[in-house]
């Protein structure tokens, strides 16, 4: 379960394209911030991915995005371009007749092209392309889960500063859909309906074909491939809540906008968010967490919010949160070459990416990794499953970490334009060691914000 969304640059207070992803995974597997530099690659090398190989291109891009723990993929990330993208899980009808094929030939996972895209694509268009003549080549098909068989296919969202686009996929078809209007977002559910500009050849006539839709001439994509026996709600009103808060803002939408959408449970509805408290939920909400009666599946591992500025002089920016956002801080981290913090990028007890989830064990809490301290943290402010502190400790992390963020919100603008000066200047590497300083400050503010919460939780509960 995910939620991503786009926001347009004329949409924006910036007028810089906006992309944000909150990433739903299962409870405990980790998803740290991962970075992977441009590489070059002899003729013939190949990529190891979970269910097979393929071949490796000459020139990889700089990359950075959140990985889970086992994994050689991302669930959201950027490239050096500025191109960022994010997946989604779709459940589609043809999932269940290749789960009846004992023949049925696995492909390349959803989160492997996220990455593939971001390492291959230098435009959201050049990225779109490259994953849509991979699914066509490999199709997409396997387990994505540790300990579960859970295949699924995937929609994502793709931009960089100047457009973006929404790709829909069912095995080795494909159909896109440019943005022009606004924002966009996507949710567990198609939602291409009967207009896109792209298409994979044959995208209808295997709908035709195997039964799902009559004729060409009325076609609609959501409601010929969505399997319906999946409940539509798990989705659509997530997906439904995002378009809602989006339009609340929409001409003056910020990154402290997107980071409240992706921190929502519904407070200001006429829900009134979940009953007891966030974190045990009664319904699906766009920052998810578990329940005691597994009906979210898990929580959202990984939220993410990429500015993709318009020029070239300006540094793409990364707002990162560990673990389940309105619990989390977003840190501020500019998409360059860089000594990235090895903290952001450690798992857990599991040190060595197996790529297939079917070889790994589950990852534990370790203290040296930045994203488990953040899971451990949640768990210390619920107090026990159900979450009986949960209400009341969870103020006194916003008190500290929303501080922060406005902090480094007046900062970073600052950061940035003498950043872009310097790089205007050929001065990169002048640029590229103020933004890092900046970041490497944030951090060490945030591990340190970590402490001082931890202590005040204990002091609240012996009080």
């Amino acid at each position: 379960m995910c939620d991503n969304l786009v926001v347009l640059p004329d949409s924006t207070s910036q007028t810089r394209m906006l992309v944000a992803k909150n990433s739903d995974r299962p409870a405990y597997e980790s998803q740290p911030l991962v970075y992977n530099k441009k590489q070059t690659y002899e003729h013939g090398e190949n990529v190891n991915l979970a269910y097979l190989n393929i071949p490796q291109i000459k020139e990889t891009y700089l990359t950075i995005g959140s990985s889970p723990f086992w994994c050689w993929g991302y669930e959201q990330g950027i490239n050096e371009h500025g191109v960022a993208i994010g997946n989604e899980a779709i459940f589609t009808k043809d999932l269940k007749d290749s789960a009846a094929n004992p023949e049925k030939q696995k492909g390349i996972l959803g989160m492997e092209l996220v990455r593939l895209g971001l390492e291959r694509g230098k435009t959201a268009k050049e990225a779109l392309e490259v994953i849509a003549k991979l699914i066509e080549e490999y199709g997409q098909w396997g387990s994505a889960v540790v300990g579960e068989e859970k295949p699924y296919n995937n929609s994502f969202i793709i931009a960089d500063s100047k457009e973006a686009w929404v790709l829909e996929t069912v095995d080795h078809h494909w159909a896109a859909k440019k943005i022009q209007k606004k924002y966009h977002s996507i949710s567990n559910e198609i939602s291409i309906r009967n207009d896109w500009d792209l298409n994979s050849e044959g995208f209808m006539e295997k709908a035709i074909r195997s039964g799902w839709a009559d004729r060409a001439e009325d076609f609609d994509a959501a409601h010929a491939y969505m399997d319906f026996t999946n409940a539509l709600q798990v989705s659509h009103i997530r997906v439904q809540r995002t378009k809602q808060l989006l339009h609340e803002k929409a001409g003056e939408i910020d990154v402290p906008w997107l980071k409240r959408i992706l921190r929502d449970h519904y407070e200001d509805t006429f829900l009134e968010a979940p009953f007891f408290n966030a974190a045990l939920p009664d319904f699906q909400t766009i920052c998810m967490h578990s329940s005691p009666a597994n009906f979210t599946w898990g929580i959202t591992a990984s939220s993410t919010v990429f500015e993709l500025p318009a020029d070239e002089w300006h540094f793409p920016v990364i707002w990162w949160s560990p673990a389940t956002p309105c619990t989390g801080l977003y840190l501020p981290i500019f998409m360059c070459e860089q000594e990235f913090p090895v903290v952001l990028s450690q798992a857990g007890t599991v040190r060595v990416k197996t790529a297939d989830p079917t070889k790994s064990e589950q990852d534990q809490s370790a203290k040296d990794s930045y994203w488990w301290m953040f899971r451990d943290l949640l768990d210390e402010l619920k107090g026990d499953e159900n979450g009986k502190l949960f209400t009341k400790n969870k103020e006194i992390v916003r008190k500290t970490f929303d501080l922060l963020e406005q902090k480094w919100l007046k900062l970073i603008r600052d950061t940035e334009e003498e950043a872009a000066v310097l790089n205007k200047a050929g001065k990169q590497k002048e640029a590229i060691a103020l933004v890092t300083s900046f970041s490497y400050e944030c951090l060490k503010e945030a591990l340190e914000a970590i402490g001082k919460i931890r202590t005040q939780i204990k002091t609240a509960v012996l009080s």
